[in-house]
């Protein structure tokens, strides 16, 4: 990848996810980046475009995150679908932690004909077919939903009460529903 376009994309992150997508206007990623408005033109048509250009960037770090905990813990005898649970608790003890970036854009593009809302129930399928890929009796795909469920109620709960400690707590409701589906 260019590596302008991405400094762009990690410096659009960074302010998306401090200051949100509607408040983080192209002017401020510009100054911030300190790249021209014609170079940004150049990656990216619209601000919308550069968006899902962070979306997708993300997108692909969690899902290979996620992927990697779950086999390690497959390997080691452990519950893999619990491993979620663990990187989840690591980024909400992080600095960088300011919300699921999904929700947070969903909440803000909310036409469900948006582009951007559309990605990032995109990403939410796609985490709710990591889990269900996971699970040795879900046959109905119901547990998967339910862990699905848990795991964004973890993600607002920690972002609107700032309690670092939800993925513990969800872990452990997590581990309840596992052992009563078995």
């Amino acid at each position: 990848m260019q590596p302008r376009r991405q400094h762009l994309i990690d410096t659009a992150y960074r302010l998306f996810n401090e200051h949100g997508y509607h408040a983080t206007g192209i002017d401020w990623i510009l100054a911030e980046s300190g790249v021209s408005k014609a170079t940004l033109y150049k990656y990216f048509r619209s601000k919308e475009e550069l968006i899902l250009a962070v979306l997708e960037q993300r997108h692909q770090q969690l899902m290979d995150t996620l992927e990697q905990a779950v086999d390690e813990a497959r390997s080691e005898g452990r519950e893999p679908v619990l491993a979620i649970f663990d990187v989840l608790d690591n980024w909400f003890s992080s600095d960088g932690f300011f919300g699921c970036n999904f929700i947070n854009a969903s909440a803000e593009y909310s036409g469900a004909g948006d582009v951007i809302h559309q990605f990032a129930a995109r990403h939410k399928r796609d985490m709710e077919q990591l889990i269900r890929e996971n699970l040795t009796n879900d046959p109905d795909g119901s547990l998967a939903e339910e862990l699905a469920l848990l795991i964004d109620g973890a993600v607002v709960y920690a972002q609107t009460r700032g309690d670092r400690s939800a993925a513990k707590m969800a872990r452990k409701m997590a581990k309840q529903l596992l052992v009563a589906n078995q």
